[in-house]
């Protein structure tokens, strides 16, 4: 078992204030947006094994086998499938959507087939991979998650009494679900610039209004002002209100597959993905936006989202179930006085410490981890947690 000596992203919607508290460091007024805890090759997390600090990506390069499991090289080769990340938003991030395995694959060869540049600004498929993922509440947290309801998404912005908005309450009144919501979508995003510029201020105006009175969508108004006020002028304002507004309480979770728009808004979560760099964008953003494949790739119909919640096994861990093999979440809540609680060995294991103080024991001795610090076990070592805290476990599920 390796304690992790991990890395900061500074994007610009990072919060200046909470990872540095998470961490024990002071703040450096610099926006520190996301930690990331894994092998992926953009920021890989660094062990030291006696010889010095090395990449945990080319630790798990030199054995793959013995720092993954033969299951987990067999299914998805010899790289960690997943990236654990703290998210710190302080301000709302772009509004995006992932493409499935297949979608991936084919989008990624063409791409190549075609020579774009891996690092072109309109490049879409970094790899040929799926990026699902899944956000986990450590503070009130809230985002943008799957289309409303055609007919709410229509009382909504008919609420908002802005006369360029009246078509697409009609239309989102008039036509099925799928091409209500595929239509308005593609209007808001291929319209004038000027025009809709001026559609999105009249509307944050009204939403700023409508934020501070009682009303069931108040709190959904309240967040659409605060994205327009950080992207002026930007169609992901007007995108962003055909979709359903979330809050999550600490340990509440949200699963995020392909196809389903979102977006993060403000708050400090643990999020955990498929080892992928593929985003397309609908807003929100100064990068690029390919209208063409965001709608070849966005899944047109309504959900309301559903929050996970973990669900305790008898060992006592509790876990956050999705669908998908790459990564499993999962939170072991210990007291201080309990036994210590054995951990699988049958993959690859990340652990971070959320709060408190706890005890990673495995046959070459004991690692003690305090908030904000992780390990890494690799398949078939033998480890138990003990001590007084939260502890998030990633690993995969096969």
């Amino acid at each position: 078992m390796d304690r992790l000596a991990n890395t900061v992203r500074p994007y610009a919607w990072g919060s200046t204030t909470a990872i540095p508290e998470l961490l024990g460091v002071q703040p450096t007024g610099e926006p520190q947006a996301e930690l990331w805890m894994g092998a992926h090759p953009g920021a890989p997390s660094r062990v030291d094994r006696g010889a010095g600090s090395v990449a945990l990506s080319e630790v798990i390069a030199a054995d793959p086998e013995g720092e993954l499991g033969a299951d987990a090289v067999r299914l998805f080769g010899p790289r960690l499938p997943f990236l654990l990340k703290v998210l710190a938003a302080g301000s709302p991030l772009s509004l995006q959507v992932h493409p499935d395995l297949a979608q991936a694959k084919e989008g990624f060869a063409d791409e190549e087939e075609r020579g774009v540049p891996i690092d072109a600004a309109h490049r879409n498929y970094k790899d040929a991979n799926h990026k699902p993922e899944l956000i986990c509440a450590l503070t009130p947290f809230n985002g943008l998650c799957g289309f409303r309801d055609p007919n709410e998404a229509a009382e909504l912005l008919a609420a908002l009494e802005v006369d360029p908005l009246k078509p697409y309450v009609d239309i989102l009144h008039a036509h099925p679900e799928s091409h209500a919501l595929r239509e308005v979508l593609t209007a808001v995003l291929t319209a004038d610039p000027e025009a809709m510029a001026e559609t999105v201020r009249q509307a944050s105006v009204a939403a700023e209004r409508l934020g501070a009175l009682d009303g069931p969508y108040a709190p959904a108004y309240a967040a659409y002002a605060s994205i327009a006020r950080h992207y002026p002028g930007d169609p992901g304002v007007i995108a962003a209100m055909l979709l359903n507004f979330v809050t999550l309480q600490p340990g509440e979770a949200l699963y995020l597959g392909a196809g389903v728009p979102h977006a993060y808004l403000d708050g400090l979560g643990i999020e955990i993905m498929a080892n992928s760099d593929n985003v397309l964008r609908c807003g929100l953003t100064p990068k690029h936006v390919d209208v063409p494949e965001l709608l070849r790739i966005v899944r047109f119909e309504s959900a309301a989202p559903a929050v996970l919640r973990p669900e305790a096994d008898p060992s006592g861990e509790e876990l956050y179930t999705t669908p998908i093999d790459e990564f499993r979440l999962s939170r072991h809540v210990l007291a201080d006085g309990a036994d210590p609680r054995p951990l699988p060995t049958t993959g690859p294991q990340i652990l971070l410490c959320a709060s408190g103080e706890v005890s990673l024991r495995g046959a070459d001795g004991e690692l003690p981890l305090t908030r904000g610090q992780s390990a890494f076990v690799p398949a078939g070592e033998r480890a138990s947690l003990s001590g007084d805290g939260t502890v998030f476990r990633a690993t995969v599920t096969a």
